[in-house]
């Protein structure tokens, strides 16, 4: 009976005397059914190589052995670490990690693990009070990754995929769009997990793409959190701290953009363009 079954995870827990700790945003899966379309989301063949990050008791880990693939499991928590390698069959196929995955070198790893060429796939079930700063390292890393399956918090996932113009929409979205593709797979209900938790999940597909050229990320993603920092004013309002306001009026205009516009009304492709026309000019930098 596989971990993912309510009675098996239980009984798992139970036997060796361990619970979900609240610190550190454990809420197991208790789906089968879930666990399936996370995994088929992947579309794994035995040829891949997959990242599972906070394995916990391993419903996820179970389920993605089963197609064949190779799993890295990076878990923090010791003990539930040291009982993933109970599913080890094959070494080649589950390399287990007990340590921080914030703390982790998982480009060093990756570029010894892989082919030439070959990419790796990430399928994780977020820590959901560190998912920005996990998503900050994975997705700079398209060079030895493909692929992102995730779940995180189903108001994040929306924040992931929210249309220029709406009230989700935020300095984040442009950040995953400077680096991936994102599309919204399905919602997951508290009921799937024990313990439930009082939100509902979201599962999401990054595909990771070579980012745009800019003058320098630190100061593009910099004039993004600016903007959307102020997000009810005038881009010339919220970026005023960075570049002159009359400046700023300028430059949008010369992009055939309202003047007055404000953070939320611009796409990415729109940021970029802005960015590069401010940069460009050193003496427009307070």
């Amino acid at each position: 009976m596989k971990i993912s079954n309510p009675k098996e995870l239980q009984r798992f827990l139970d036997e060796h005397g361990l619970a979900a700790k609240k610190s550190a945003s454990q809420n197991f899966l208790i789906d089968g059914n879930i666990v399936r379309k996370i995994v088929s989301e992947a579309h794994l063949s035995s040829d891949d190589v997959v990242v599972e990050i906070g394995p916990g008791p391993g419903a996820l880990t179970e389920e993605l052995l089963e197609t064949g693939c190779s799993v890295i499991a990076i878990e923090k928590d010791q003990e539930l670490g040291s009982l993933l390698n109970r599913f080890v069959t094959d070494e080649k196929k589950l390399s287990v990690y007990t340590e921080d995955f914030l703390k982790f070198d998982l480009e060093d790893l990756l570029k010894k693990k892989l082919a030439p060429g070959k990419k790796a796939k990430v399928v994780a079930n977020l820590p959901y009070h560190i998912t920005t700063p996990i998503l900050e390292k994975l997705l700079p890393l398209h060079d030895c990754i493909s692929d992102l399956v995730l779940m995180v918090q189903k108001e994040v996932a929306v924040r992931f995929v929210a249309p220029v113009g709406t009230k989700d929409y935020s300095s984040f979205t442009v950040f995953l769009q400077f680096f991936s593709k994102v599309s919204y797979c399905f919602t997951i209900e508290p009921s799937c997990f024990s313990p439930k938790p009082t939100v509902q999940s979201a599962v999401v597909h990054l595909t990771l793409t070579p980012p745009p050229e800019v003058n320098s990320r630190d100061g593009f993603f910099q004039m993004t959190r600016t903007a959307f920092g102020k997000r009810r004013k005038m881009m010339r309002s919220s970026l005023k701290d960075l570049f002159p306001p009359k400046t700023i009026e300028a430059s949008l205009e010369s992009m055939n953009l309202n003047p007055q516009i404000r953070p939320e009304e611009l796409s990415l492709a729109q940021f970029i363009e802005l960015y590069g026309i401010l940069s460009n000019d050193s003496s427009l930098l307070q």
